[in-house]
């Protein structure tokens, strides 16, 4: 028996790239001696041994033997005279005039890339790229709505939990998926004075055979016609007599492999304009030409003879007269005058089927505005907003910044004014205590659970959930009736907040010219008048005023809030009724 291999690969190592894999230089600055930062005549003669200068002297530091040269007559900054000795003066004939083009010199035309050097792209830098722009989107509008049918269940399932939910979030559930919302397209008309009517800008059209939505109506004919042929026309496949002469060769479709025929063939050029125009259109059509291939294989020319060895007949379907047509271009022109008007009609507004393919624009349209509306639900968020205030449904802002919508608008409720229960008065102080609080806590403060009277059983069954105590229901439904009086308010997230009390409005300011306030003296004769009314620190927002308001909400925070129909981690059962009626397991 052969014994095992060791095999010893480190992985680690071996998919590493080669630069982390080289050996390091444990003293990779030795061949460096400190003097690479000078000059090249002070590296090629070492520092205290520099070459002799042209006037004679030698190098040295500025100040010593030969180591100031003094002012230069006719240099840089000083006056003009001869270029001798080491006295840089002006060239002769003058001054060196502009620099060739490129940053480093070098010839016209040549640019320097620092990092690969000349580039031959122009004069200077070379060209600027262009800024990419996107193509413009079509003028057409695009409509979100979100599907009635689940637009219902989410306002039932508001009233029934008493819950406030954060509009936007609720939008946000809605575009999670395709189903939950509807895209149609409008389109935007602008006033034609010639005309004395509004036109629109992008016509939509409509084919009633599939109710596919196009931009034109030569494209609608064009997709009915190819797609609902068999439903018009009968074909019939006819022999012919084959084209005379002898062939050797065939031209080919580089791309598609369709056979064209013979480049001297009668037919050739209408065809290969014809298969140009409608597969390759985008393409310019020399260098598609360029693509067309000649073939001498006799089995390829076989093929080409007889397929053309045969002809066709178009009959006309459901006329009242049949009618026989030898090409396609009769066909189309008597579907346009029998079939046109009543298939294809022009419409202003439409909502095709989820799974209808769009043409292209409006393709690039859906896919901008759903990515916008995914970032910012504003379009979902007002159309939700009109559904559920027909419902009964209200909304308010907390804090001014958050619409939420709930069963009824935030109510303060003065316990030490109003006459309440010593249950309602407790749960109001509870929850004023104890910022954060839910449902769960609440019961068990006011009206604990009591002991079981049998510890489980180890690793046996779960044992059964606790009916609710007398004084639990209470309190239950003393927060129910808090609830949807508004004087409670049950977040999304579970907690539980009173109304806040409503600041005073202030005292309007004086109007100029108005007599002085008369004396305290006089006040006994002076009516008394009322206290204006407060408003709500929670303002609340009619379902009139909904659209104008959520134009100017901004995103809402992101925040743990649980998704509708899924109940929060500590929440206490619901009234049996409630639960009753809607079929809710009650949880402790």
């Amino acid at each position: 028996m052969s014994e095992p291999l060791e095999i010893n690969l480190d992985l680690d190592k071996l998919f590493q790239p080669a630069w982390a894999t080289s050996p390091t230089d444990p003293n990779k600055y030795a061949r460096y001696d400190g003097t690479e930062g000078e000059s090249r005549g002070d590296r090629r003669f070492g520092r205290g041994d520099r070459p002799p200068r042209r006037d004679g002297g030698f190098g040295g530091p500025r100040g010593g033997p030969g180591g100031d040269r003094g002012p230069r007559p006719g240099g840089f900054g000083g006056p003009g005279g001869p270029r001798s000795g080491g006295d840089r003066g002006p060239r002769p004939g003058g001054d060196r005039g502009p620099r060739p083009q490129g940053q480093g010199g070098g010839a016209p035309g040549i640019a320097w890339d620092p990092k690969g050097g000349p580039r031959r792209d122009g004069p200077g830098r070379g060209p600027r790229r262009p800024d990419f722009r996107p193509e413009p989107l079509i003028p057409v509008e695009l409509t979100i709505t979100p599907e009635p049918g689940g637009v219902s269940s989410l306002a039932r399932q508001i009233k029934l939990s008493g819950r406030a939910y954060p509009l936007f979030e609720v939008a946000g559930l809605v575009m999670q998926k395709p189903d939950r919302y509807a895209v149609g397209f409008k389109v935007i008309k602008r006033r034609d004075e010639a005309a004395k009517k509004d036109v629109p800008v992008q016509p939509l059209f409509v084919c009633s055979l599939d109710d596919t939505l196009w931009l034109s109506e030569a494209a609608a004919t064009d997709h009915a016609l190819k797609a609902h042929f068999d439903t018009f026309y009968q074909t019939q496949k006819l022999p012919c007599d084959p084209p005379k002469g002898v062939w050797t060769l065939v031209a080919q479709c580089g791309m598609t492999g369709e056979l064209l025929g013979p480049p001297n063939f009668h037919g050739y050029q209408e065809k290969l304009r014809k298969l140009h125009a409608d597969r390759f259109s985008r393409m310019n059509f020399d260098a598609y030409k360029n693509r067309v291939k000649i073939v001498k294989d006799e089995a390829v020319v076989k093929q080409w003879t007889e397929s053309v060895s045969f002809r066709f007949e178009y009959t006309a379907l459901n006329v009242p007269e049949p009618k026989v047509f030898q090409s396609m271009d009769e066909v189309r022109a008597h579907f346009i005058e029998v079939h046109q008007p009543t298939i294809i009609r022009q419409v202003d507004s439409f909502a095709p089927k989820a799974d209808v393919k769009l043409p292209g624009p409006l393709q690039t349209l859906t896919r901008v505005a759903l990515d916008k509306e995914k970032r910012f639900p504003i379009r979902i968020a007002t159309a939700l907003s009109g559904t559920f205030a027909s419902m009964g449904l209200q909304f308010f802002k907390r804090d001014k910044t958050v619409v939420h919508v709930a069963v009824a608008r935030p109510h303060h409720l003065d316990i030490e004014t109003s006459v309440v229960s010593e249950t309602t008065r407790k749960i109001i102080e509870h929850i004023n205590a104890n910022v954060g609080t839910n449902r769960k806590r609440l019961v068990e403060t006011l009206a604990p659970s009591p002991a079981p009277a049998e510890a489980p059983a180890e690793g046996g069954a779960a044992p059964a959930p606790t009916p609710l105590t007398a004084e639990q229901q209470a309190v239950l439904n003393d927060l129910h009736w808090l609830i949807h009086q508004g004087h409670v308010i049950e977040f999304a997230s579970g907690m539980l907040e009173t109304a806040k009390k409503p600041a005073p409005r202030p005292a309007p300011a004086p109007k100029p010219g108005r007599k002085a306030d008369k004396p305290a003296g006089d006040a006994a004769a002076t009516p008394a008048v009322e206290a204006p009314a407060a408003i709500p620190s929670d303002e609340s927002i009619p379902a009139a005023e909904m659209a104008a308001t959520l134009a100017q909400e901004a995103p809402a925070e992101e925040s743990s809030t649980p998704a509708l129909g899924q109940p929060a981690a500590e929440t206490a059962a619901e009234p049996a009724a409630e639960a009753a009626a809607e079929n809710l397991p009650q949880t402790a």
